[in-house]
Order: C-alpha cells, then sequence, then structure tokens
C-alpha cells in the first residue's frame, strides 16, 4: 500500500494528533509541516524525519504533491488556510471549529464544492466512547423520542487553557461557546438528530476580567505554562492574556429544528473538568457521569430520586488522547483520502454547530435577545449529503477502527 502523502499546518499543541498518521510503510506519513516560529519548526524533524520538508509559509505547501493537510492553527486562521488547500484539490483535515463565523464557514464548504475536494473537519468528540454510548442507547429507543437535551460544561482549567493566549481574545475566536462550545452543540445536534434554529444566551466575563496580571506568551504553547498544581483558587491565575475580552460563564438555550429544545452550559472556573449531558425522551431519561472511564444511566419507570437507574451502561477508557478519540479521526480522515469512506463526522455539522454558537454568542452581547440561525445553503448540503455520507452505524461497532 502506498503512503498517503500528508502536511501539517501549525505545530502547536494541537498538531500532536497528527502524528497518529505518521506511519511510513503503514498507509499513512508526514512529509511536510508548516509553522510560523523557528523553535516549533526545528521540532518537526524530531517528530516526523530528516525527510519532512519544513516551511514557515502554508503556501510553500500548495504545490507539495500532497494527497492531504491537517489545518491545526489558531481559529481565526483556518478559513483563510483551508480554503487555499481546498482550491489547491488538497484533502484538508479542519480542526474544530471549522471557522469563527457562520459565513466563514460557508466559504469553507463552498471552496469544497466548487473544487470538488474533500474536507473533514476534527469535531473528535463524535468518536469519544462516552458519546458513541449515549447515540447508541438512544438510536435504540431506550429513551423514546428526544425532546430535550441538557448540557452542563464544566471546564475546571478553563484559566489556564482559554485564558492565557490567543483564545481569550474575541478577534481570534468570536468567543467561547465558539472555540470550545461547538464541540458539544455538535454533539447535541447529533444526539438530538437536529440542528439548532433560534436561540437566547446569557452569560459575561464574570472572574477573570478582574485579574490585572498580564503576560505576552508570542511563540508559546499550553504546556510551557501549563502547571495543575498552581493557580487555584481561579482569582490566583497570573498572566493572562493581554487582552481578554471573551467570556468565562455562558448559558445557552436552543430551539431545534424538529421542534426539540437544548441548553448548554459553560463555566471556565469550576474546580472539576467534565462533561453532563442529560437526554429527556418520551419514554425516558438518560445520563452520563464522567467523560472518560464513565457510567451512562437510564432511568425508565416512575419513581422518587433513585441512584439504581433501570440501565447502567459502563464505558471504560480507550487508548490514545482525548479518550481515544485521536486516533479515531486520524484513521477516518486517512481512509476518506484514500477511498472516500463514510465519515462520522459532518462538513455541515461543524458550520451547524458555529452557526448556533455565533448566534447565541451575538444574543449573549445583545441581552439575550432572541436570534434565528441561518440555514445552509441547500445547494451546499445537497452536494456534501452526495460526496460524504455520515456512517449512520451502531456508534459502537469497532470495525471502522481498524488501520487505515
Amino acid at each position: 500500500m502506498t503512503d498517503v502523502r500528508l502536511g501539517v499546518v501549525g505545530l502547536g499543541v494541537r498538531s500532536a494528533l497528527a502524528e497518529y498518521a505518521h506511519r511510513p510503510g503503514a498507509g499513512s506519513r508526514i512529509v511536510a509541516a508548516c509553522d510560523s516560529h523557528r523553535l516549533r519548526r526545528e521540532s518537526a524533524v524530531a517528530r516526523y524525519g530528516p525527510d519532512v520538508r519544513v516551511v514557515a509559509d502554508y503556501r510553500a505547501l500548495l504545490d507539495a504533491e500532497l494527497d492531504g493537510v491537517f489545518v491545526v492553527t489558531p481559529d481565526h486562521t483556518h478559513e483563510e488556510i483551508a480554503v487555499a488547500f481546498l482550491e489547491a484539490g488538497i484533502a484538508t483535515f479542519v480542526e474544530k471549529p471549522l471557522a469563527i463565523t457562520t459565513a466563514g464557514c460557508d466559504r469553507i464548504l463552498d471552496a469544497a464544492r466548487r473544487s470538488d475536494t474533500r474536507l473533514y473537519v476534527g469535531h473528535n468528540m463524535r468518536h469519544m466512547p462516552v458519546v458513541r454510548a449515549m447515540r447508541d442507547l438512544i438510536q435504540r429507543g431506550a429513551v423514546g423520542q428526544v425532546k430535550a437535551i441538557w448540557c452542563r460544561h464544566f471546564v475546571g482549567h478553563g484559566g489556564d487553557f482559554y485564558f492565557k493566549d490567543w483564545h481569550a481574545d474575541r478577534r481570534n475566536t468570536t468567543g467561547l461557546l465558539v472555540q470550545k462550545g461547538v464541540h458539544d452543540i455538535d454533539v447535541i445536534h447529533w444526539l438530538a438528530g437536529a440542528a439548532t434554529r433560534r436561540v437566547t444566551a446569557l452569560g459575561g466575563l464574570s472572574v477573570y476580567g478582574d485579574i490585572t496580571d498580564r503576560a505576552g506568551r508570542d511563540g508559546q504553547v499550553m504546556t510551557d505554562w501549563w502547571k495543575p498544581e498552581e493557580n487555584w483558587p481561579p482569582l490566583a491565575q497570573r498572566g493572562l492574556h493581554p487582552v481578554v475580552d471573551v467570556e468565562d460563564l455562558s448559558m445557552m438555550l436552543m430551539q431545534l429544528d424538529d421542534g426539540g429544545f437544548a441548553s448548554y452550559q459553560q463555566c471556565h472556573f469550576t474546580p472539576d473538568y467534565w462533561r453532563n449531558y442529560t437526554v429527556v425522551g418520551t419514554e425516558g431519561r438518560l445520563e452520563n457521569f464522567g467523560d472518560e472511564d464513565a457510567v451512562v444511566k437510564v432511568w425508565q419507570r416512575r419513581s422518587d430520586y433513585r441512584d439504581d437507574a433501570d440501565l447502567v451502561v459502563p464505558v471504560p477508557a480507550e487508548d490514545g488522547t482525548h479518550a481515544g478519540t485521536d486516533p479515531r479521526i486520524v484513521n477516518e480522515f486517512v481512509r476518506f483520502i484514500r477511498d472516500g469512506a463514510p465519515t462520522m463526522t459532518s462538513p455541515i455539522a461543524a458550520r451547524d454547530a458555529v452557526a448556533a454558537a455565533c448566534a447565541a454568542t451575538a444574543s449573549l452581547r445583545a441581552d439575550g435577545h432572541p436570534i434565528d440561525v441561518p440555514r445552509p445553503d441547500p445547494a451546499v448540503e445537497r452536494y456534501f449529503a452526495s460526496v460524504q455520507p455520515t456512517n449512520q452505524s451502531s456508534p459502537t461497532e469497532k470495525a471502522h477502527d481498524a488501520g487505515c
């Protein structure tokens, strides 16, 4: 089997997922890497071998005879870089969010359609074991017809992860409902089988805006300052980004296009770090406890409070970063490049998650004014439905995790 030739643009923390694709002789290899910072460029040889081509400008890779490319750069750069590679006919993996505006997402989707080039968005949470378990239960009718989904996201390391570098500046993200929340909004849409069409939201910069100790971190990545044993309680944080104007607390209500409803709450100063989903249907309720080594419980009989659910599904941890999801999405991307295999992720769904998050951000900055979420272009929807069908098999199947 000839290796799929891949490039990676952006050598920061998230570029670690591309290393799962560097398997010379086994199906794929990283042959080119790009980053604007010299020290990160110098690390590429150690990561990918002496033959890797290293450049400072992504444009130098547009004619590098790549089969595919990972775009894992800061969010506000996704649009420009993805469009360039798609128009060059190079299959493109874009880390979530697809872009930081709905218009930016639509531009990327249109570039993929016009060039007829494969586009993949890194919504790895669709592959998370606990999410697959919940979706499998819903598909099997464990709660009946889904009517409501609630998600509480406790971002316990938010001060370190999102308020010390470019994430804290809304010019780079729009807001953390987009940068961070699109993961959960996409999962809500996937579990419900419906997208958001109207939102209202409230939120604010409740804690980190009070911290005046700031620091520039040009050339640094999160692992350079990450010290989980320090910086607690949240107001003890030091060295925040010079610009901090994104919300650290957000509450979003969603009306779905099938008549259902959902809510999403995100807090960046909790002591714990995990997500809790509740799905309520016409015949029961399910809820997860934990992200990894988790359990999903389903209640199907009337009662007062009881811990002994009617159905308990243990969800053990899997190997690999992000609960085993990163190797899954890399394998899926490589198979998609090689033979056009169906994907569990969806560019249209990725766009819908950004559109809902952007509308909610606009709503909370307008004191909760309800906002309609724009629908994607029907022609673009039809195109992706024909060239990139979403894998609708049982999420618990293991066959799709075979090697590339």
